[in-house]
């Protein structure tokens, strides 16, 4: 299992991409694994033949931990049998479970010189109100746990039946199944329930922690006159194959303003302050599981329309978890928009390394003073907040600037 995210321990082998006995060259991917947020593809260090699982679907596996042997052209059984028995419990496979239709006896002896597996059987194996056993990945557990689905019902299809994290999901797709005796999440007590902490909810604590505590935040508002830009969107939208959103125009917006002060286009490292010639930004996309952040790249070569097909797959597939890990890495600047709930007006947190954050608030029509008469006009609030390591406070108030006149005068998108 190689080192799928940075730091990391552990990972969960989702999928195995190729079967037992097929070929693959240097690069080709072979399985995904699971991090916190994101899917990783593992490619093949060298050319060969997959000879057997080492890890089930499903299973979490430390980094550094064999997945599977390879053989080279030629080789077979007789070499995984030699390498099984050279090797012992460094190497040694999970047995794939068979399911039984009577619990083990008690008094059974149990065999003390198989070596102990690197992943164990028992970590898929449940005892099921059956009496039999109901094998079933960690993964595929906590995905049915959570949308309250009885596992018994789910018909496995991965080794020896096990129920895997495609049974859980064409389950759910097709809602077929039912949620009696269902898992609770939480078990009330007293007045107030636990909800056992996911794996992305603590990534995220983990991650803003850390913003919020080394990072030195500052902050710049500005409400922002929105009617000519909310015009010029329905206009284009009237003409458009593919209506864009306001989120799209302010992605777009804030890349040309980026341009504009491209001295705010940094991010701050222990050695440099990182300088970026593209604009690849982040929007913040909320889940059932959390928030993710998906990057925008090259905004700044993008027309309205390919904006809109990029952030649109990328928000669908971060709402379904099917991101790739590169899919959420890099970029200088981040967007979160919590207009479409009312918000007026907020302040966002870093995501690091990023340098900067813009905070959306909705289009609310409010009185303005205009050439000396109160007038009514929609206003948007926006916010950025600034890592002041790598942006001084008039570099940032030059972006807002540049930004505002950009947002209020949105005739330059149609150049």
């Amino acid at each position: 299992m190689p080192e799928v995210l940075a730091n990391a321990t552990e990972a969960i082998l989702a999928q195995w991409l190729i079967k037992e006995g097929d070929s693959f060259i240097v690069g080709q991917a072979i399985a995904e694994a699971e991090t916190e947020k994101a899917l990783v593809e593992v490619p093949a260090e060298t050319a060969g033949i997959l000879g057997r699982y080492l890890a089930l679907e499903g299973a979490s596996v430390q980094v550094g931990a064999p997945i599977a042997i390879l053989l080279a052209a030629g080789e077979g059984q007789a070499e995984i049998d030699k390498l099984m028995t050279e090797n012992g419990a460094e190497i040694a496979a999970a047995p794939t479970p068979t399911p039984v239709s009577t619990p083990t006896p008690v008094s059974t002896p149990t065999p003390v010189s198989t070596p102990t597996p690197v992943v164990e059987a028992t970590a898929f194996a449940k005892t099921s109100d059956r009496g039999d056993r109901l094998f079933i990945s960690p993964l595929s557990r906590r995905m049915a746990r959570e949308k309250g689905l009885n596992a018994e019902s789910i018909q496995g299809t991965g080794p020896g039946g096990r129920i895997v994290r495609r049974d859980v999901e064409a389950a759910i797709e097709t809602k077929g199944i039912s949620v009696v005796n269902a898992v609770p999440l939480a078990i009330p007590s007293g007045s107030f329930t636990d909800i056992p902490h996911s794996g992305m909810r603590k990534a995220i604590a983990r991650r803003l922690t850390e913003s919020k505590t080394t990072v030195p935040h500052f902050y710049l508002s500005a409400p922002v006159l929105a009617d000519d830009m909310l015009n010029f969107r329905a206009k284009y939208n009237e003409w458009a194959p593919k209506k864009v959103s306001v989120t799209d125009l302010i992605l777009k917006t804030v890349a040309a303003s980026l341009e504009d002060v491209p001295n705010a286009n940094v991010i701050w490292t222990d050695s440099a302050l990182r300088q970026f010639s593209d604009v690849d930004i982040s929007i913040a996309v909320a889940t059932d599981n959390g928030l993710i952040t998906p990057v925008v790249r090259g905004i700044n070569h993008l027309s309205l329309a390919q904006l809109n097909i990029t952030t649109s797959d990328l928000i669908d597939r971060a709402r379904i978890g099917r991101l790739k890990q590169n899919e959420i890495e890099g970029g200088s600047f981040s967007v979160t928009n919590l207009g479409m709930y009312g918000t007026d007006e907020f302040s966002a947190i870093l995501n690091p390394p990023q340098s900067a954050i813009l905070a959306v608030g909705a289009a609310k029509q409010k009185p303005v003073v205009i050439d000396g008469e109160i007038k009514i006009r929609s206003i948007i609030n926006f916010t950025v907040s600034v890592d002041h390591r790598a942006i001084d406070g008039a570099v940032a108030a030059q972006w807002l600037a540049a930004f505002v006149k950009r947002f209020e005068n949105p005739f330059w998108l149609a150049i």
